[in-house]
């Protein structure tokens, strides 16, 4: 199968058909598109199970007859090779097959690794905020009578200000419309929007949409005109017809007479934020917190940020939905203002609920149809005319910091009060006409009065409402006006007072209108807009002659502008980007413009003239006061002040005749002006730290100073970038003026320059702009220098712009780069490298972070000269960069942070394009640049040549190799440097190196086999680095790395104890991946950048000259290539297939990683080039032509394989686990290409150690997970070097031979025919080449043997219907070959078969499991390999279920069986005797003394030939029984076991074992110490088996031995579900107590198991050796428990009835063994009498209170927990009542007189004891128990007095010939061993 694309997907990429290799890692998996299934295992037969001493009769070959079935298909070229070349040639054709050409395509970089990349700024367009659509749907009163118009804008009731401006709109019926259309000369389809688009920049719970109602000016106050509606309803048409029809005529006339005046009438509002929460809560119950407070999450004092955030979340989840506004407020005509307006607000805050009455909607996707604020259409434009959607202009409540980019020229006018006194008595109905005048007469008024609903777009007068009988009127109206391009002293605004009649006058044609007076506003005053707020005063008689020069002279307070609320900005809203509010930019803008020759001097800034003579001084005052400008207008006019600045630093101005120098005051207001938007906190940072603004204008707008706008391109690079909006335009600055055309070519720094000629004006001016940039920056001085310094970015960026537009323009492309530019231009540059490295060094100490953004700044500013300038010059400023961050100067910063700054520096400069053509071979010396080294140039490299280098040099990092390959040569030793420091520096060369590999392999450029053989040369040096930091790699984090619990025992390796694990193998797999024996790790790299490193040690492997890597290698020392080939051990695990990850969670944090992963990948792919080129097409942003020239970027791919547990969908995890099968095989791959050449290219001594190496990671490779391709070739390898060097592998490497067969065989078990295919074939050609030697192929036959046994005994899912049919296979290849005899060999494998089924059986019974494994390890105690074998086997199921002490006493019969073998070899006194030395470990090993001479015959046959049967094996044996010991607890047992290791180390002189054995028995000694009354041992129960189901366990009884803190429902559970599930729901029964149980009764189709808790049981002559507590839970084998009866069969009863039962048990085995559970073989009963009950358990007492009494630290709790179980009264009833019972009297039966005086003296030496407590407990008590003592001597002294009677009281038949003293002592004895006397009796 072969991959038909380039990159990779995960769930979203672009779909690739990757070959889906399989792996058999998992019982179940499905491999490619077919599901191999577990193979089902059958519940145990316990019919089968038989005790341990029953012996195995041997299998026939009959008893599985192989030749039945059907065998693999085999393979055809097993050995059709005629030579060891062909068949090589035939692997090598075979592994180049079908390979994957990418190998960073299966593991690219991760973002968070990605190279710094500087991201492409959004392009310039109209701030908007959150966009919301309002559409309105009908407004409808209870009756239709008149035409009614509406009014909607945004309130913030919290600002107290109007936030948008006015939306019209009108819904009336054509009935309604048509009263009107004597008013309406003509409808434009602008003015018929019926809905509208509001934004929103600072949401708030506060803000409000309020709905004005108008309606037709009528005769009658507003409460009057709305009592109709209040009143009337439509329904009551028959009571109501006629008054209805007569106000409809009355409207109607009024229509027709005054329709274009209107007047108030009523007024609702929306909650903006408790309208979307309703709807969102209507359709989603998730976001049912309300925004204003009322939801049950909101809380007094909460944060404003915290609120605001959550508000923009209602925001952006809000779903559409249609909201019913059923109550309208009424409007009263005194309160009209906005002030008013607030009020009511407040007042309805306080009151109102959430809108509840909504109905949710589906909304459109895109809205079309829609138009600006300006009425001009938006795209997409309808081709059909359909009703418009207006864009509603926002009025922020805050500042809005985004830079004026499209024209727009407004200005509102809101008349607010008008105040006529008592002077015009007549005027009521006041109305005012506004008109917008460009002269004085009538004429004159311009149609720029934006029109209200369905009318004009635009008219040339509008009227205010009319308030009925109001001489002091509020207004409310908005007049928005377009304000012309040219504004004249001419313009002004002229309103027009008049007094409207409402009632009709006799006179039809009488006009309603009576003159008031007149007012007018100037717009333009002293040449400045006029805004804020105005009292006019009205002139009654006519205008006079020129009268808008002139003021009016009564007072009227209208105000223009804004309607601020109170305590808001007065001035006005001027909506317009020509004339800036803020008065340090007006005052700079206005002298300029009049520098640029377009004002006559003097010329009028604000309320003063500048003469010409001051204007040079004014210039500066207003350039340096820039810097004081406000925050947002500076941000308004952003590129017009940068772009007018820039003209003062190019040009030298000449002001009244002389030379003006403005340059260095220019270049500081630059210097302060992007200080002060970096330092406001208000402006957003990209990840670099670059102010967003300042990014967008050096990336979009800025271009050279005066340069024609048609010497750009039109292209999408220089270009302007249209936005969405079709009037986007630019504003640029204006030509020159003629008087200053000379002074312009001068340089305003040097004025001496010497002018050229005319022809070359705009030449030298462009030419000069770069350098006087570079000028003023060296030159700067102060806080001016330091700012420009810490952003330095902005400047850099600023100087390559003007070089590239200068190269552009000047068309000096062609130019060689040294010429482009002028020294004085270089040393400029060279300077301020310098100063800004050193700026780094200084900032460095303590601000690290700002000092990376400079050091990242400076990259990308060298990063783009190399596309400029010379490449030689910029390598010199490389090299002064790192000579200079690498100097001692810089001590004070650790090196760590040297690295990590200079690594920073250099993968930005490697990023670059041209990367690959500065440092590889060059095709010409001219096309090279100057290296910065003055020995060797870039020059001299075109002419070398590989043969020309020495092969070993060409993989060190030599100075020769820095000289000619120069980036390459700093990455690369900073990669070294690195490596030697634990820090994060590695990390990030590691990451540097990997992103540089991963460019080239991804990069369609590079795709050809002989470039990236050239590439891979340039990075030949990596290898060498790689080898010699290979003690730093980790490969711990792999699941499947192999472990081998015993070194070389030869030989010790040289390198680290992990690595050589790994590489040896286990060829017994005596312990698990998971090993007993833990491993130091003195790695310093995290599994994650090792892994990265090794990818870049293989990519180079891969794509490097075979020929060439040939050579090196026969070159290579033996040490060298030693520790290659553990490299490429390592390799191999830590690039090892991971399995498929689960999915049974979600994580929002990785979904929404993932969505930005998509959304930035589907930028990067492109279509139209196949999946290489889509991953190739190098885009950076939006655009792709200016980025189509830069290399493949890291953040262009979020998708990396690794461990985290990231949350994927289902068909992310497939794809995952296909890429990440296509790496690992793909990666060992290479791997086997590399040993090939090994193998091929040694020669003479060193192949036999060449191919035992070889062999070794090959087969540590099939430890790991592979597929079944790599397994195919690595099968094949191995058959080759089997054919080429079989008698090296066979007579030599014994181990090795082992290891092979053992991994053959678990992949013959292998569920996948292609696996089991070529592990066949391999295991049959490992016999028929040993064959030739008897020995060899006896040796052979029993490693296969050992190795089925293994794999058999630890494998829970060995598949023996596989192993038969691989067999089968073995036997028909050797049924074709007359010379092979493998029969007895099968049949013996049959046989381990047999068990591999039985022990599958029990896999759920660890006991029946451990009990089969022993049985099978005895069966082969004639067969020591074999034995040894199956007790590792043992060890290793005990250590995987915590078992330590069983699992070394499993190793310690091992040892005692190795021992005895070597006891027959050799005669060493320091070697152990045999078992028998063993003995005081556990005497049960005496059982490995079955082993002698006749049986065994050493060196015959390959019997015990394995690694362990050596002193060395020995040794490993029983130091990892002493470490599972020590795991177990048993401390003591850890120093038997190493006096048997010590004499041999001794005489093998290993001080440095000896060393660590005594560090481990000193740490042994110190545990048995500290934790030696604290272990537990082990905790014992007795299980007796019951009923014919149980088959041979029938009336079987065990003592099972669970962990120490086992209860007895935690064993019962665990059996009766084990067997419940055996025999089936109903079958078995718990016989919950210890009672004898009667066979008879029970019911025989039922089985039933009897568990008791059982304790050790001892003699007395025992306890005298057990002192301790490991002494009495060690090498135990009787055990006892009790059983409580009565005569009359109840299990208890009253004192003189209670009888008890002591059963003692004894076992086969000793424990601990190397079982958990031992059969019983003798049992042994007695039966205690109700007086011996009462002795026994008063000597129980009597002990509790001595031990309590005499602990070496007293513990007063527990003192007093057992003196009141004693003596206090209200249970001394206890003691009492048993000597009223049994000493009361004198028994009457002789037979107890002995019992009786033996409780006697019981209870004497118990009131002994409890005196003692007493007095005890007297000195532990606290001062507030004084009281409890005296209540316990009270006690005391009772129960003394009440027992003395009775224990004075003697029976004179037994005391009489008996002495007092005699007495005594007996009595004491009884104190020493009171369980003894109880045992006794």
């Amino acid at each position: 199968m072969v991959a038909t694309g380039f990159f990779w997907e995960e769930f979203w990429f672009y779909c690739i058909n990757w070959p889906k290799h399989i792996f058999a890692c998992c019982k179940a998996v499905r491999r490619g598109s077919v599901f191999v299934p577990a193979p089902q295992v059958k519940s145990p037969s316990l019919t089968v199970l038989c005790d341990d001493e029953g012996a195995r009769n041997t299998l026939s070959s009959s008893d599985f007859d192989l030749r039945a079935l059907q065998p693999d298909p085999r393979l055809d070229c097993l050995l059709r090779f005629s030579s060891p070349e062909e068949l090589d040639r035939f692997n090598l054709e075979s592994r180049h097959a079908n390979r994957q050409p990418e190998l960073f395509a299966l593991y690219p970089p991760s973002d968070e690794d990605a190279v710094e990349i500087r991201p492409i700024p959004d392009c310039p367009k109209e701030h908007m905020g959150h966009r919301i659509l309002v559409r309105c749907l009908s407004i409808k009163f209870e009756i239709e009578i008149e035409p009614i118009f509406a009014t909607m804008a945004l309130y913030d009731l919290k600002e107290k200000k109007k936030i948008s401006e006015n939306f019209h709109c009108d819904l009336n019926s054509d009935q309604m419309k048509s009263f009107l259309r004597g008013h309406t000369p003509h409808t434009d389809s602008s003015t018929t929007a019926r809905a509208a688009i509001f934004s929103i920049s600072y949401p708030s719970p506060d803000i409000y949409l309020v709905i004005k109602i108008e309606k037709v000016l009528q005769q009658g106050d507003i409460s009057e005109c709305a009592e109709p509606y209040m009143t009337m309803k439509e329904s009551d048409t028959t009571k109501n017809k006629e008054k209805l029809e007569k106000l409809r005529s009355q409207a109607e006339s009024s229509c027709q007479r005054l329709g274009q005046y209107r007047m108030p009438f009523a007024f609702a509002t929306i909650n903006i934020m408790s309208a979307i929460s309703t709807v969102t809560l209507d359709r989603d119950t998730t976001d049912s917190d309300s925004v204003n407070g009322n939801g049950p999450k909101a809380r007094e004092g909460r944060l404003d940020h915290s609120l605001h955030a959550s508000v923009c979340k209602s925001i952006s989840s809000f779903k559409p939905g249609i909201i019913t506004i059923t109550n309208f407020f009424k409007q009263e005509g005194e309160r009209l203002s906005d002030e008013d307006l607030f009020k009511v607000l407040a007042d309805l805050k306080r009151t109102s609920n959430i809108q509840r009455r909504v109905k949710t909607i589906s909304a459109p996707d895109t809205v079309a149809a829609c138009l600006s604020p300006e009425i001009i259409p938006i795209k997409p434009v309808p081709e059909k005319i359909v009703r418009p959607i207006k864009e509603v202009l926002e009025f922020p409540s805050s500042d809005v910091y985004v830079p004026h980019c499209i024209y727009r020229n407004l200005l509102y006018v809101y008349p607010q009060r008008l105040n006529i006194g008592s002077r015009l008595a007549s005027a009521r109905n006041i109305t005012v006409k506004i008109q917008f005048m460009n002269g004085e007469e009538a004429s004159s008024a311009l149609p720029v009065i934006f029109g209200k609903s369905n009318g004009p777009e635009f008219v040339s007068e509008t009227y205010t409402p009319v308030t009925y009988h109001n001489k002091s009127p509020d207004f409310y109206e908005e007049v928005k006006i377009r304000l012309p391009a040219r504004l004249t002293e001419r313009h002004h605004l002229l309103f027009t007072f008049i007094h409207v009649s409402c009632q009709a006058r006799q006179s039809q044609s009488a006009s309603p209108e009576t003159l008031i007076g007149y007012s007018w506003l100037p717009i333009l005053s002293n040449e400045r807009l006029q805004v804020g707020q105005c009292c006019l005063p009205i002139v009654q008689d006519r205008l006079p002659l020129n009268y808008s020069l002139h003021s009016p002279e009564v007072m009227v307070p209208v105000r223009v502008g804004t309607p601020p609320p109170l305590g808001t900005r007065e001035d006005g809203l001027n909506m317009s980007p020509l004339s800036p509010c803020d008065s340090y930019l007006e005052r700079f803008f206005a002298l300029c413009h009049a520098l640029e020759g377009k004002a006559m001097f003097p010329i009028r800034v604000g309320e003063e003239k500048v003469p010409e003579h001051k204007l040079e001084h004014e210039l500066k005052l207003s350039i340096i006061s820039l810097s004081a400008a406000a925050l947002e207008p500076l941000v308004l006019f952003l590129h017009l002040v940068l772009d007018k600045l820039f003209h003062l630093i190019m040009q030298p101005m000449v002001i009244a005749g002389q030379t003006a120098n403005l340059a260095q005051i220019a270049f500081e207001s630059v210097v302060s002006v992007v200080n002060s938007l970096h330092s406001s906190q208000e402006l957003a940072k990209d990840q670099q730290g670059r102010n967003c603004l300042l990014a967008t204008y050096l990336y979009f707008v800025f271009r050279l100073p005066d340069t024609p706008l048609e010497v750009f391109s039109t292209g999408e690079d220089l270009g302007w970038v249209v936005t969405q909006r079709c009037f986007a335009a630019m504003f640029t600055a204006t030509s020159v003026g003629n008087m200053l055309l000379q002074s312009r070519i001068r340089s305003s720094s040097n004025p001496d320059i010497p002018v050229p000629g005319d022809v070359y004006l705009y030449v030298d001016l462009l030419q000069q702009f770069h350098e006087e940039l570079a000028l003023q920056m060296v030159v700067s001085t102060g806080v001016c220098r330091e700012n420009v310094y810490k952003y330095a970015w902005f400047f850099f960026e600023l100087l390559v712009k003007s070089m590239a537009q200068y190269v552009s323009q000047m068309d000096k492309r062609g130019i060689p780069r040294k010429s482009r530019f002028s020294d004085r231009f270089k040393d400029d540059i060279t300077t301020i490298v310098n100063v800004v490295t050193a700026e780094i060094g200084t900032i460095l100490v303590k601000q690290q972070k700002q000092a990376e953004k400079v050091n990242i700044s400076l990259a990308f500013f060298l990063y783009d000269l190399m596309s400029l300038m010379d490449r030689g010059f910029v390598f010199n400023l490389v090299r002064n960069y790192c000579n200079q961050v690498s100097s001692p100067c810089h001590s004070s910063v650790s090196m760590a942070t040297l690295i990590s700054m200079r690594l920073e520096f250099l993968r930005v400069l490697c990023s670059h394009e041209h990367y690959l053509n500065l440092s590889l071979y060059f095709s010409s010396p001219a096309s090279a640049p100057a290296s910065p080294s003055p020995s060797v140039t870039s020059q001299t490299s075109s002419s070398c040549s590989l043969q020309d280098q020495k092969l070993v040099a060409m993989f060190d990092l030599s100075q020769e190799f820095k000289q000619q390959h120069y980036l390459t040569g700093l990455i690369l030793t900073e990669l070294s440097a690195a490596l030697d420091t634990e820090s994060d520096g590695s990390r990030k060369a590691i990451n540097a190196t990997y992103s540089l590999l991963c460019a080239h392999d991804l990069d369609a450029r590079c795709s050809k086999p002989e470039v990236r053989t050239k590439i891979a040369a340039l990075y030949l040096p990596l290898v060498g680095i790689i080898i010699d930091s290979i003690n730093y790699l980790d490969f711990t984090g792999g699941p499947s790395v192999s472990f081998r619990p015993a070194e070389d025992f030869e030989n010790i390796p040289p390198i680290n104890h992990s690595v050589a694990m790994a590489i040896a193998g286990n060829p017994f797999n005596t312990l698990a991946r998971n090993a007993m024996v833990s491993v130091p790790s003195c790695s310093t790299l995290t599994a994650e950048a090792s892994r990265s490193l090794l990818a870049c040690f293989l990519w180079v492997m891969k794509n490097a000259e075979q020929g060439l890597v040939q050579r090196w290698l026969a070159d290579t020392p033996p040490a060298q290539l030693g520790r290659l080939l553990e490299l490429l051990t390592i390799c191999v695990s830590c690039l090892e297939y991971r399995g498929k990850q689960s999915s049974d969670k979600v994580s929002t944090q990785a979904l929404q990683k993932s969505q930005q992963a998509k959304a930035r990948l589907e930028e990067a792919l492109l279509g139209g080039m196949g999946a290489r080129g889509e991953m190739m097409k190098r885009v950076g942003g939006r655009c792709s032509s200016p980025r189509e020239n830069l290399r493949w970027r890291k953040d262009l791919t979020q998708w990396r394989q690794t461990n985290d547990r990231q949350d994927k969908s289902k068909a992310e995890l497939d794809q995952e686990a296909i890429i990440g099968g296509n790496l690992a095989t793909e990666a060992n791959l290479i791997v086997l290409d590399l040993l090939e050449t090994i193998v091929q290219v040694m020669r003479g001594g060193l192949l036999d150690n060449a191919v035992g190496g070889v062999l070794r990671v090959l087969l540590h490779s099939l430890t790991c997970n592979q597929s079944s391709t790599y397994l195919s070739h690595c099968f094949s390898t191995i058959r080759a070097l089997i054919v080429k060097f079989g008698d090296v592998l066979f007579e030599e490497e014994a181990e090795q031979c082992a290891d092979l067969c053992q991994k053959v065989l678990q992949y013959c078990s292998s569920c996948v025919d292609s696996n089991r295919s070529q592990a066949c074939a391999t295991l049959y050609l490992v016999m028929r080449y040993s064959f030739s030697s008897a020995s060899n192929f006896s040796r052979v036959k029993m490693q296969v043997t050992m190795s089925l046994a293994s794999l058999v005994g630890k494998s829970s899912d060995v598949r023996e219907e596989y192993l038969r049919r691989s067999f089968r296979t073995i036997l028909s290849y050797a049924e074709e070959d007359s010379e092979m005899q493998v029969d007895e060999l099968l049949k013996n494998l049959n046989s381990i078969l047999l068990d591999t089924v039985k022990m599958k059986e029990f896999q759920e019974d660890p006991e029946m499991l451990m009990d089969l494994m022993y049985r099978i390890a005895k069966n082969y105690q004639t067969s020591p390999d074999l034995r040894l074998t199956w007790l590792q086997n043992m060890a290793e199921k005990h250590n995987g279920r915590k078992c330590f002490t069983e699992s070394a006493m499993c190793l310690v019969h091992a040892a005692a069986l190795v021992a005895e073998y070597l006891s027959m070899l050799e005669d060493h006194k320091y070697l152990p005797v045999g078992s028998v030395t063993f003995q005081n470990i556990s005497a049960n090993v005496l059982e490995e003394s079955a082993v002698s001479d006749d049986i065994l015959s050493p060196d015959e046959d390959g019997v015990c030939s394995g690694c362990y049967f050596t002193e060395n094996g020995l040794v490993a044996l029983l130091e990892q029984a002493a470490e599972l010991f020590s795991n177990g607890g048993l401390y003591e047992a850890v120093n038997e076991v190493y006096k048997i290791i010590i004499p041999i180390l001794e005489a093998h002189r290993d001080f440095r074992k000896l060393a660590t054995t005594h560090d481990n028995l000193k740490r042994a000694f110190d545990n048995i110490v500290h934790k030696g009354h604290k272990r537990m041992f082990g905790t014992y129960f007795r299980v007796a088996f019951f009923g014919s189901k149980f088959g041979d366990l029938d009336e079987r009884e065990f003592i099972y031995k669970e962990p120490g803190i086992t209860h007895l429902p935690e064993i019962s559970h665990r059996l009766e579900n084990f067997y419940s599930q055996c025999l089936g729901d109903g079958v078995l029964e718990m016989i919950k107590d210890s009672t004898p149980v009667d066979k008879n009764k029970l019911n025989a189709n039922k089985a039933y198991i009897q568990i008791t808790y059982v304790e050790p049981y001892f003699d007395d002559y025992e306890m005298k050796d057990r002192m301790t507590n490991f002494e009495k839970s060690f090498n135990l084998r009787r055990f006892m428990y009790t059983t409580p009866f009565t005569k009359s069969g109840r299990p208890r009863g009253e004192l003189n009835e209670q009888y008890k039962r002591k059963t003692i048990l004894t076992t086969m085995h000793a424990f601990p063994y190397i079982k958990t559970r031992i059969n019983v073989i003798q049992k042994e009963e007695f039966d205690l009498t109700p007086i011996e009950v009462a002795i026994e358990d008063m000597q129980k007492k009597t002990r509790e209170l001595a031990i309590a009494t005499h602990k070496e630290t007293p513990d007063a709790k527990m003192l007093q927990m057992v003196l009141q179980g004693s003596v206090t009264a209200t249970v001394n009833q206890g003691p009492l009542e048993v000597a009223q019972v049994f000493l009361n009297e004198i028994p009457a039966d002789p037979k107890l007189y002995r019992h009786h005086n033996k409780l006697r003296l019981c209870f004497k030496e118990f009131l002994l004891r409890c005196g003692e407590a007493v007095e005890k407990n007297k000195h532990l008590i606290a001062s507030d128990q004084k009281e409890y003592q005296q209540e316990l001597k009270k006690n005391y002294n009772k129960l003394r007095e009440n027992l003395r009677p009775m224990l004075e009281r003697k029976i004179p038949e037994l005391y009489k010939p008996l002495v007092k003293p005699r007495m005594e002592n007996r009595y004491g004895s009884l104190v020493e061993s009171p369980s003894a006397s109880a045992c006794r009796c």
